[in-house]
């Protein structure tokens, strides 16, 4: 019963504090005009078919670690967790390892609440660097789901909340992508491709949901690794001509006007 109160507390009081603050989703200032790869850590990946310089890199946290295997010194954005930069547990650790001396363009930081000072003093502790961040926070986060989605989700627990990938989908999605690829995302998956600790993934129910969803409604979401198309349902990546053929058939774009 406590336990109950306490999650529609905490429910009441974000959904007056979204309400009040209407927070707007994170946008580019130049939007993509092409297509978007979004990178993760599983321990499975692959190249996107027709792979070229006209694809935009979104990476996650510590899966430059798999980037800089394709030849990509520097991705375009990078989505980083809060916890990456400062937490004591082993993927955190191992994500500041895998990202010592390496630099992004742009950089999200999700939940970060100490202040740009303290974030920079963070980044410069494992010699990270980025062209220009942003700290995107709980609200901004909600916004972006509700912009594609039409669907309010305020974040309770880990079960009932999408994965830093997924909330990468979702704004390559809103910022003009025109299709966008998930290669190393596997919401079925364990471990990560830059250590052998194979921890487990949270998030794995709302992701794969949220991702089908996304593909029911139309919009050109796929994946460039044969295992997840199979287990969880999304189309397979097979290319620019097939791709461009079944965007144009469906009119996502519909969706956010």
């Amino acid at each position: 019963m406590a336990s109950s109160f306490a999650e529609k507390k905490t429910l009441l009081f974000r959904r007056l504090k979204y309400m009040l603050r209407r927070p707007k989703p994170p946008m580019l200032a130049a939007p993509f005009n092409g297509p978007v790869v979004v990178v993760g850590s599983a321990p499975v990946s692959h190249i996107p078919v027709d792979f070229d310089r006209t694809f935009r890199v979104i990476t996650i946290n510590g899966s430059q670690a798999v980037t800089r295997k394709w030849g990509i010194a520097v991705p375009d954005i990078t989505f980083m967790q809060y916890r990456q930069l400062d937490g004591l547990n082993t993927n955190a650790l191992e994500v500041r390892r895998v990202l010592r001396g390496e630099r992004t363009g742009m950089l999200y930081v999700l939940l970060w609440r100490k202040g740009m000072k303290s974030l920079n003093e963070h980044l410069k502790a494992f010699d990270f660097s980025y062209d220009r961040v942003q700290i995107v926070n709980r609200y901004e986060r909600i916004a972006l789901v509700e912009k594609v989605c039409g669907l309010q989700v305020f974040e309770l627990d880990a079960m009932s909340k999408c994965s830093n990938g997924v909330i990468a989908v979702l704004f390559a999605l809103l910022n003009g992508a025109t299709d966008v690829i998930i290669s190393g995302i596997n919401p079925n998956s364990t471990g990560h491709v830059y250590n052998q600790e194979n921890l487990s993934r949270l998030h794995v129910q709302m992701d794969s949901e949220m991702l089908l969803a996304l593909v029911r409604q139309g919009y050109p979401v796929y994946t460039a690794d044969p295992e997840v198309a199979q287990s969880v349902g999304l189309p397979l990546w097979k290319g620019k001509a097939t791709a461009t053929n079944l965007t144009a058939s469906t009119g996502a774009a519909e969706h956010m006007r």
